[in-house]
């Protein structure tokens, strides 16, 4: 089959390339301003790749046309598509059929830690020796890779709660049919398709009302909007995580896993946070599901490497380390800034933050962002265009501490002029940033060798 595949370079959609690619098909497809690093992975696996969306691509004539949610009414691809009266399908509904048919999916679900928990479920099941084919919204650092298809049963898919395309206004991962899920937490976040926190939890409870009944939930016992999910019922297995759950993490060390009145052994994790150790109990609990012994999963959850994107260290200069993470939502801010200030105690943490995500955009969360970042010692904040809000007075409550900037270049020079050696620079944006972190690492080289 050949498959022509529109929004081809974000994450879900060049990872479901790459698997279709792996699957024996021909993989082709385009994206505005085709970029990297998707474009530079799928040239790679020798996807064929189209700039822009232009109708002159129907000479291509694939025998279907597989449509991302980025992809609107007006698009002149996809109006050619219509009117041509050509097939096309979501890519979740395409994976559906297509790679996930008859494989016992894991799906991790929630609003923040898929991402995470997800490359740590698939570094347990790889430890276990069960090779999981997988699909993930971002690079675990031990694979080096966001999706594999593999020949064995199981497969592990971050379970993303945004629609599907602009024909289907469901979530992606009612498409899945798992049979283990993990509701990690659940949050108010898509403001530019959901109004409210009431609309993404029935989102959630059509999830769990298309699990069979032998499925299971793994779900995050503090969380009050899960509850609310499951009290609207639930027809499968469920077993809780957190301070109430089935399965428990100690808060100090030693970090002892508790399953019931048991204890499972001891979490050595490399990385930092609450919010991680709780991660790694959602993923203790789901390969528990597929039979892996949890103290072959301690095991690899003492190896794993991480994610790129969280907290990952770009470069050190001068004495100033650059970190870069996805955090996009005022609770993730809050979470990411805690866990790195458990890792370096006193020392100073200026945040660089780019509020970029459709929600922070639409200022929905303006009021939460100034605590959000108050454990930051410093904290500068690009307010350029298409922020149709006050970025300086939500931060106002910060008081000196906080600036904003309107260009990309003033916030660089501010950075510069206020950094020292010692300094942990955490950029946080959940996209580019404009290429800041390679910027600000030269730019600190450049005035060492000055000096």
């Amino acid at each position: 089959m050949h498959i022509h595949v529109l929004g081809i370079c974000g994450t879900f959609m060049g990872g479901l390339a790459q698997l279709a690619q792996a699957a024996g098909h021909r993989v082709s497809g385009c994206d505005a301003n085709v970029y990297p690093p998707m474009s530079d992975q799928l040239a790679a696996a020798g996807v064929e790749l189209v700039d822009g969306y232009d109708a002159g691509q129907l000479a291509l004539k694939p025998d279907l046309w597989v449509i991302g949610n980025v992809v609107t009414r007006g698009n002149p691809l996809m109006e050619a598509i219509l009117d041509a009266g050509e097939p096309y399908s979501s890519g979740p509904h395409w994976l559906s059929e297509h790679v996930l048919a008859g494989r016992h999916v894991l799906a991790v679900a929630g609003t923040h830690g898929k991402t995470t928990t997800s490359s740590m479920l698939v570094s347990v099941l790889e430890h276990a020796g069960l090779e999981p084919g997988f699909l993930i919204g971002g690079v675990p650092t031990d694979l080096g890779r966001s999706a594999r298809l593999t020949p064995a049963r199981h497969f592990v898919i971050e379970a993303d709660e945004y629609d599907t395309a602009f024909f289907d206004k469901r979530s992606k991962f009612i498409h899945y049919r798992a049979r283990t899920a993990v509701l990690n937490n659940l949050e108010f976040d898509h403001a530019d398709i959901f109004p409210d926190l009431a609309a993404i939890e029935t989102q959630f409870h059509h999830l769990v009302r298309t699990l069979p009944s032998r499925a299971r939930l793994i779900v995050n016992g503090d969380d009050a909007a899960l509850a609310r999910v499951l009290d609207r019922g639930c027809w499968s297995e469920v077993e809780f995580f957190g301070a109430e759950g089935h399965w428990r993490v100690g808060a100090e060390p030693p970090h002892r896993i508790v399953r019931g009145g048991a204890t499972m052994g001891t979490l050595r994790l490399g990385l930092p946070g609450a919010h991680n150790r709780s991660n790694a109990l959602a993923a203790l609990a789901a390969a528990h599901h597929v039979g892996v012994d949890p103290a072959v999963a301690l095991e690899a959850l003492a190896r794993f490497g991480g994610v790129k994107r969280r907290l990952e260290v770009r470069g050190t200069v001068a004495g100033v380390k650059v970190i870069d993470d996805f955090a996009h939502h005022p609770t993730a801010i809050r979470e990411t800034i805690a866990a790195l200030r458990g890792q370096v105690c006193g020392a100073r943490i200026v945040a660089v933050l780019e509020p970029r995500s459709n929600t922070m955009k639409q200022g929905v969360m303006k009021a939460q962002l100034a605590a959000s970042l108050e454990g930051a010692d410093r904290v500068f904040c690009l307010s350029g265009p298409g922020i149709g809000w006050d970025v300086a007075a939500a931060l106002a409550p910060l008081g000196e501490r906080a600036t904003t900037h309107d260009a990309l270049p003033a916030l660089v020079n501010a950075v510069l002029g206020y950094v020292q050696s010692g300094d942990h620079l955490l950029v946080m944006s959940n996209g580019a940033f404009g290429g800041i972190h390679g910027t600000l690492l030269t730019r600190l080289a450049e005035r060492t060798a000055a000096a």
